[in-house]
């Protein structure tokens, strides 16, 4: 039985405009999701996982286990616990950590019904959940410059309740050949990516970035404004004023939370909405101009290939040819696998 659920996300091509933040993010990173067969397990245990460029997730259903990445200290899971991996180097998780690893990838081979064990059933003591997504290469940096090697969300978190509901219906879905099964893995996991997101934004340690951003009263406020109205000719007096802030205070408080200037900000922000419009070919070179708000095409590619290093035409028309070359390339290529 082949061990690992592959398909590509049903995400739909989001619009230009959207008020939610990490919705038209995830949107525009494709996410290619992956789920892992559940892996129940008998002391001593330890797996290998290779070095993984996007995001690697996953809970404690059952028991305890230890979380090793490579150069760093070894983290205990407890039962319930969630964790998030963000271009993570190679890593172990182990019932012990003194015994010797499988790899992964050998031990999902052996997987039937969508669970892999690790020693005598009648003994086993720990059950863990996992899979990962593979985002859209152009924009995948969105996100991933702003995640830490690992998210830990605790089963004290007031979330963790929440996941666990997500966890149990993913789990039934991976052990279960029922029609549909790969449309509601697909959503499932998202849901929990999501949760995981909104658990890592919500700690009192707020991570940096846009991510961290939005639970911000006042540098929020004027994000979701210009998510959700690219197209208009923003000035920093009209963001400033959204997030009830003077010029200056709103300038600075956004580079330190964000990480780069506002109005910069909107531009690579644009530009990522224009990268994903050219590659699916859903609107002209003019209209994506309009959009984007630029009053020309003209301005519009010149701002293209300043972040791009190249005119909009050629981005189109390289996207295209990835496309033509076959169904299996173009599939590859979206998810990283072809450089």
């Amino acid at each position: 039985m082949k061990s690992i659920l592959s398909y590509a996300s049903s995400t739909a091509g989001s619009p230009l405009g959207s008020t939610d933040p990490i919705a038209s993010a995830i949107g525009l990173l494709r996410p290619h999701t992956v789920v892992d067969p559940g892996l129940r397990a008998t002391q001593p245990w330890s797996v290998r996982f290779d070095a993984f460029p996007h995001v690697k997730i996953g809970g404690v259903v059952r028991g305890e286990c230890w979380l090793a990445l490579d150069g760093q200290e070894p983290v205990l899971l407890r039962e319930g616990d969630f964790y998030l991996l963000g271009n993570p180097p190679s890593y172990r998780m182990a019932g012990t950590l003194t015994a010797k690893p499988q790899t992964a990838e050998a031990l999902w081979e052996t997987a039937t019904n969508g669970v892999a064990r690790i020693g005598p059933e009648a003994e086993e003591d720990t059950y863990l959940c996992g899979g990962y997504f593979r985002f859209d290469e152009p924009n995948a940096s969105m996100l991933i410059d702003i995640l830490p090697r690992l998210v830990h969300v605790r089963a004290a978190d007031p979330r963790s309740k929440l996941l666990a509901h997500v966890t149990e219906l993913l789990n039934s879905e991976v052990e279960n050949n029922a029609v549909g099964r790969s449309l509601v893995l697909d959503h499932l996991a998202q849901i929990l990516f999501v949760h995981v997101l909104r658990a890592h934004a919500e700690q009192t340690d707020r991570p940096t970035g846009w991510l961290g951003a939005l639970n911000n009263d006042g540098i929020g406020a004027a994000l979701r404004a210009l998510h959700a109205d690219v197209a208009r000719r923003w000035t920093l007096q009209d963001l400033a004023g959204i997030s009830r802030m003077s010029r200056s205070a709103f300038a600075a408080s956004f580079k330190k939370q964000v990480g780069t200037a506002p109005l910069e900000y909107l531009i690579q922000w644009r530009m990522s909405l224009a990268r994903d419009a050219l590659r699916r070919n859903t609107r002209s070179i003019s209209e994506l101009a309009s959009a984007t708000g630029y009053e020309s095409e003209s301005a519009f590619s010149t701002a293209f290939r300043r972040i791009t290093g190249s005119s909009p035409k050629q981005f189109r028309d390289s996207a295209h040819h990835a496309v033509s070359s076959g169904p299996d390339q173009e599939i590859l290529a979206r998810s990283g696998a072809v450089r």
